[in-house]
């Protein structure tokens, strides 16, 4: 009797507790669903509104920058170098001496050749003179040019490779560092100084074959490197290839630009910008109105619902090119439609917003078309 008291009364203790502790959480849920219910406050943003600019269309691309003449300049004979005229990074004109090398061998070699075409020439002249008497036969006569001549011609030889001991500049140019040093013996092929003509200057890039039409020769193109990505240097296009790459259905564009200040330097990553000569409207918004990700770009327009709350809607667009902090629309967005300029992250389809700014965001993102150009 006493063990049946003592077990009723643990079922009562324990269904206290369990009711207890389920009539907590009913009450928190029943707080959760009251908190829920209840409306949330519209989301506070920063809108702008969609416009036309007038837009100079363009095809960007990517390049590098090459000289106009540009080589490593090497001696064709073996030789030891006697003298040195230049330092690295002298400007130097076309014919002026950079080397000279050893010549004693070939100097001794040009007087040798030079007595012997002296003695081939005055034996010609008397077999010449010996001819018309029937003194001497003809082959005689033939035998003594043959000689002369070919004494000549290694006089002119001798001469040729005396020269190339004295290595000049091939072109006007900007010389690199000094690869050499007196007294250093050069195999044939040695390489000396670099020398590369900075001004004009080339940069070769490619476009896709679909660009074609929006190219020519002429047009104009902005230039930026990543050494200076504030200075955009301006050219024009100089060259088409006549054909395109099979594999990678790209065509190559070369494009001249001044350099007098030798800022531009052959090997260069160049980020290029070919523009048209006609200027096209486009709808513009911020960059931070844009939400970019693999399912397609997006923005968030802003709309009234039927009880004259401001709500946003989801919308999908079609990106193009981007100048400065505003991007191109090119479908999914009409000008003057109102939309999120900042914040898409926490924003969801549907939410009423109120509108905190629009005037500084949208004097904020006034930057001229040619601010990235």
């Amino acid at each position: 009797m006493r063990t049946a008291s003592r077990f009723l009364i643990v079922l009562i203790l324990l269904g206290a507790v369990l009711g207890g502790l389920f009539g907590y959480k009913f009450y928190q849920f029943g707080q959760m669903q009251a908190m829920f219910s209840q409306p949330r406050p519209p989301a506070i943003i920063s809108a702008t509104t969609a416009r036309t600019d007038a837009w100079t269309p363009s095809s960007k691309a990517v390049g590098s920058v090459i000289a106009v003449n540009g080589i490593d300049i090497a001696n064709e004979v073996a030789g030891v170098v006697e003298s040195i005229h230049f330092e690295s990074g002298d400007q130097v004109e076309k014919g002026d001496i950079l080397v000279r090398m050893n010549a004693d061998i070939d100097q001794a070699a040009l007087r040798t050749r030079r007595a012997e075409a002296s003695l081939a020439a005055q034996e010609f002249k008397r077999v010449s003179d010996l001819l018309p008497r029937r003194a001497v036969s003809q082959s005689q006569f033939d035998e003594a040019k043959a000689n002369y001549d070919a004494a000549q011609a290694r006089v002119v030889e001798a001469e040729a490779t005396l020269s190339k001991k004295v290595i000049r500049a091939p072109f006007s140019g900007t010389l690199g560092l000094r690869m050499v040093d007196q007294g250093q013996y050069l195999a044939t092929g040695t390489s000396i100084v670099e020398i590369n003509m900075l001004d004009p200057i080339y940069v070769d890039y490619t476009l896709s074959e679909q660009d074609l039409p929006l190219v020519d020769i002429g047009y104009d193109v902005g230039v930026t490197v990543a050494a200076l990505p504030q200075h955009v240097f301006s050219g024009q296009v100089s060259a088409i290839n006549t054909s395109v790459n099979p594999e990678t259905r790209t065509v190559r564009i070369r494009a001249t630009l001044a350099n007098p200040d030798g800022q531009l330097k052959p090997g260069m990553f160049a980020t290029i910008q070919t523009r048209q000569p006609n200027d096209v409207e486009m709808v513009t918004v911020p960059l931070t109105a844009v939400s970019y990700n693999t399912y397609g770009d997006f923005v968030f327009v802003i709309e009234a619902n039927d009880d004259d709350q401001l709500v946003v809607s989801r919308r999908t667009v079609m990106t193009g090119e981007t100048r400065g902090d505003r991007v191109a629309v090119e479908s999914g967005l009409a000008d003057g439609e109102q939309v999120v300029a900042k914040g898409l992250l926490r924003l969801r389809a549907g939410q009423t917003v109120a509108i905190q700014d629009e005037q500084a965001v949208s004097d904020a993102s006034d930057t001229p078309a040619e601010a990235a150009e």
